[in-house]
């Protein structure tokens, strides 16, 4: 079991002393395919350059440009989207109006198929999931930075800020809204839509019900990082290790839909507050106003 919180730094693992890992950090480069060839994540002038955290001794994909590594995504999404054979190419970052002209989000790749002239026969849009973190990456981060065989040295087991997956937040806060905004306005269209994500994370997810892929309107495309060495470095490679075709509704309703508890265990957890209350009732101060 490792005893630091971070996995990967600007593409390598944090215990990589390969003059390429230093060249990347020092240089602050991204190897995944980012728009430009630094990493960009949370500030241009000062990345935080973490691709994935450590969670229970597996790593933990919390950077979506991440998820671009070697363009597997793009080919696994194809596969769904269009027949066997067809030409296709991929599109980042593209924009998405309603009815009315508003901006629904960008999506993260639209695939497009297009015939021997380049008119487009179709489309379908790919989104990807990285993982919200808790606790202070960017203070690990910059510690790491400045002293990384210092920092390896050290045991953060038991430091309380250390940063983990928010799975939760992950789904709530970005996953759900950008399959009913987006997501919405696609299936009126009739196009197909695929999700990228760690398989930590789908495992969080509520039951889907699958269904086979010729009926499927949405795929979850769900990955791993997996330990190998080529051409003698030691790096994380991103690797498909499932995939569940769904029904674009179900699954919505399904990840949407509360699980709702015992309702008598929070009947006693009012009455618990309730008695706390009544024990230490507030002082009121009467004014006797006398005419």
């Amino acid at each position: 079991m490792r005893h630091w919180p971070l996995a990967e730094v600007f593409g390598f693992l944090v215990d990589d002393e390969t003059d390429s890992a230093k060249r990347y950090r020092k240089r602050r480069l991204c190897p995944f395919n980012n728009r430009v060839p630094n990493c960009t994540k949370d500030k241009a002038n000062n990345p935080l350059g973490v691709c994935s955290i450590y969670h229970e001794g597996y790593p933990v994909i919390t950077c979506p440009i991440r998820f671009r590594q070697q363009w597997t995504i793009v080919e696994d999404a194809a596969a769904f989207f269009f027949e066997k054979g067809s030409q296709w190419t991929s599109l980042t970052e593209v924009r998405l109006n309603d009815a009315s002209g508003k901006c629904a989000g960008n999506i993260d790749i639209v695939l497009v198929a297009y015939d021997g002239n380049g008119q487009v026969l179709d489309f379908g849009a790919l989104e990807i999931q990285a993982v919200y973190i808790s606790g202070n990456v960017r203070r690990f981060f910059e510690e790491y930075m400045r002293n990384p065989s210092g920092w390896l040295s050290k045991d953060w087991s038991k430091e309380p800020t250390c940063p983990r997956p928010d799975y939760l937040s992950s789904s709530r806060k970005r996953l759900v809204p950008q399959l009913v905004y987006k997501g919405g306005i696609l299936r009126a269209w009739g196009k197909k839509i695929a999700v990228a994500l760690n398989k930590s994370f789908f495992d969080t997810l509520p039951p889907l019900k699958p269904v086979p892929k010729q009926e499927a309107d949405m795929a979850w495309l769900i990955y791993d990082l997996v330990l190998q060495e080529r051409d003698g470095e030691r790096r994380y490679y991103l690797t498909k290790v499932s995939e569940v075709f769904t029904e674009f509704r179900p699954a919505l309703t399904s990840i949407t839909t509360p699980y709702p508890g015992d309702v008598e265990d929070f009947i006693q957890f009012l009455q618990e507050k309730l008695d706390e209350q009544l024990e230490t009732p507030p002082t009121n101060q009467t004014i006797d106003i006398s005419l």
